[in-house]
Formats: structure tokens, C-alpha cells, sequence
């Protein structure tokens, strides 16, 4: 008899398209690769070296004002410019460009060096909330795109340990959320209803991969999980777009995130690390087109699978065939449900 727990199985991304093979059995293997350094647990509230910090000069040159809460600014080395030239054209369908355009900013979540978003106070979570809706309500009357996100820790690329997180702003749709967009579209045709609407109501009558949740919002390891912790955020009402977001929920999304990034950090004891990012319905131009197949979300991956210093490598397999987990999303939501609101700092206060 098939267990899911025992057996290896694959799962459909209804989201994206893709399939993902689950293989809990592996956890059983034992552990002699890499093993991760932990980063330092005691950051001053102040460091006098770092480029975000309040009053501190940039490697550009740029003086940061002495900023109290959520600071934004250019950032200093662009991934995408205002102005670029369109690259050459090429007879060869084998050799395609194309040009991109757009901004790149950089959000300090607090001026405290110290503090990440589970271990910020609500109000200033939710004034982070507020910050990435005002940038996409900006931004997106120029750019098709407006992606807002967080890279945090170290071991996710993070080259700076300031609370902050990325707006990347661009005139084309990017692969992801294009895959999404394709997979919305189809099961709006075929349903008339949005897909992520139907699937939140679907986790919610089933209780098996919900993390947390309140009025506004459902945090869940979704079927599909690729990361071994990985949760999506969704509303539990039909919303396009961070802007569209009322006060009331954003307040709600603030105790939802300082509940789910808790569990998160007390899984392992650690600053948990991981990247995440909101998709929602394209803006610029596609403000006058009807995008009613979209949901607003957020995705969360953080790498660690067995303990702080253990991560997942996707390698190998999941380079040149599919992605492929080592325990269900049952199970990792399991672990998060069980772990304690208040955080391991905290503890012994």
C-alpha cells in the first residue's frame, strides 16, 4: 500500500507547471557533506561599518539620513538601468536579445543592525508591508513588473546581515511569474474562478499543510513544496495587488509573518535563512487589461533541511531533471505547527 511518508512519489506544481519528485525515505541517510558555519547571534543595534546603517556612507559615496523607520533608496549597483540599448538583432533563431529596462532598490526594514522582521514589533512590520505596497503603487505605473524581495542570511546570498530586502522594477514579465501567469489563466478559463483562491479554500477544508492563519490570511506549506520548510502566503480574499491590500490587512499580514518567521527561527534555533518575494497581477500597461486570474502571494524558500548547519542542495538531479524533496509538505508543515509563537530569544526572558 502506498504511503506517502515512505514511498517516492511526484507532485504537480498546479501553479507553475512544473512536477516535483518527493523521496521522504532519504531522511534516513546519514549526513557527512557540507556543514554550514553559523553566522555571529550578537550584531550590535549599530555597526559603524555597515553601508545601511543609519548615518553611515555608501561604497557610492551616499550618506544614509539618519533614518528612524523604513528607508529606501537607489541601489547602488543595479542588476537592471533606466536606460539601456537594445542589443543587436540576429537572422539565427538560436541567438536571441533582447532589452531590459527598469530600477533596482534597496529597502532597510529598520535602522536597528540587530533585528530581523520575527524579532521587529508589528507596527514596524506592517510599516515594511506598507513600504513595499507605496513602491509597487510607484513603480508600477511605469514598469510591467515590480518585484519586491528579501534575501536573508548569509547562506542565501545575502551580503549584508541589516535587515533589507530588494525591489527589482522591469519593463518585461520574468520566467517565474510568467509560468504563473500561463497557469492562472488556464484555470480561470476553464473555472471562472482565480486558481489560488480556490486552492486556499481547498487548504483550508483539508488542515493538513496550514502553518498558521487568521481572518486575512493563510501561511501553508503548499502540495507542491520544493524547499524543505517552503510556505506560500496568500489573502483569503480575492486581491490583485500589494496597493489593493486594505489597513486591516496589512496589520493582519504583519502578526501572520511574525508568527510564520518565529516558527521559522525556532525550527533550528537560528536565524532562519531564506528568500522570498510577492507575485501578484503585472502592472504598467496591464493596468488597462482584466487580471482577475491573479492572486496576490508570497513565496518563501528557506534551504535548511536537518539543522542549522544542514541545507538543501539543489544539484544533480534537480539541475538536469526535477526538483526533489526529502520529506512531504505534511510533515515539514507538521514540524512549523508544533513550534511556539514567542521567540527562541525570548524563551528565557
Amino acid at each position: 500500500m502506498f504511503d506517502p511518508t515512505e514511498h517516492p512519489h511526484r507532485r504537480y506544481n498546479a501553479l507553475n507547471g512544473d512536477w516535483i519528485l518527493v523521496s521522504p525515505h532519504r531522511m534516513k541517510r546519514p549526513w557527512q557533506g557540507q556543514v554550514e558555519k553559523l553566522p555571529p547571534d550578537n550584531r550590535p543595534a549599530y555597526d559603524p561599518s555597515c553601508y545601511l546603517c543609519p548615518g553611515n556612507t555608501r561604497t557610492s559615496g551616499e550618506t544614509n539620513p539618519n533614518y528612524e523607520a523604513t528607508y529606501v533608496f537607489p541601489n547602488d549597483f543595479p542588476a537592471i538601468l533606466k536606460e539601456a540599448p537594445t542589443p543587436a538583432g540576429t537572422p539565427h533563431p538560436l541567438f536571441q536579445a533582447q532589452q531590459v529596462e527598469g530600477e533596482c532598490r534597496v529597502i532597510c526594514f529598520s535602522p536597528s543592525h540587530d533585528l530581523t522582521l520575527p524579532e521587529m514589533e508589528l507596527s514596524a512590520i506592517q510599516g515594511v508591508i506598507n513600504t513595499w505596497a507605496d513602491q509597487v503603487a510607484e513603480l508600477g505605473q511605469t514598469y510591467r513588473w515590480v518585484q519586491v524581495f528579501e534575501n536573508k542570511g548569509a547562506v542565501m546570498g545575502c551580503s549584508n546581515p541589516h535587515p533589507h530586502g530588494q525591489i527589482y522594477a522591469q519593463n518585461d514579465l520574468p520566467l517565474e511569474p510568467a509560468k504563473e501567469a500561463v497557469k492562472q489563466w488556464e484555470y480561470y478559463d476553464s473555472y471562472g474562478r482565480p486558481l489560488l483562491v480556490d486552492y486556499v479554500n481547498e487548504e483550508l477544508k483539508r488542515d493538513e499543510r496550514i502553518v498558521v492563519k487568521n481572518d486575512h490570511w493563510v501561511a501553508l506549506v503548499p502540495y507542491w513544496a520544493t524547499w524543505p520548510y517552503e510556505t506560500l502566503v496568500l489573502p483569503r480574499r480575492h486581491v490583485l495587488r500589494l496597493p489593493d491590500l486594505t489597513g486591516k490587512e496589512r496589520e493582519s499580514l504583519a502578526s501572520i509573518f511574525k508568527r510564520l518567521l518565529t516558527r521559522y527561527d525556532n525550527l533550528f534555533e537560528t536565524s532562519f535563512p531564506y528568500s522570498m518575494g510577492w507575485h501578484g497581477a503585472p502592472t504598467g500597461n496591464a493596468y488597462d487589461n482584466d487580471q482577475s486570474h491573479w492572486q496576490l502571494h508570497a513565496h518563501f524558500y528557506p534551504p535548511l533541511l536537518r539543522s542549522a548547519t544542514v541545507k538543501k542542495f539543489m544539484v544533480g538531479y534537480e539541475m538536469l531533471a526535477e526538483g526533489q524533496r526529502d520529506l512531504t509538505a505534511e510533515q515539514a508543515c507538521t514540524r512549523l505547527q508544533q513550534l511556539s509563537d514567542i521567540h527562541y530569544k525570548k524563551n528565557g526572558s
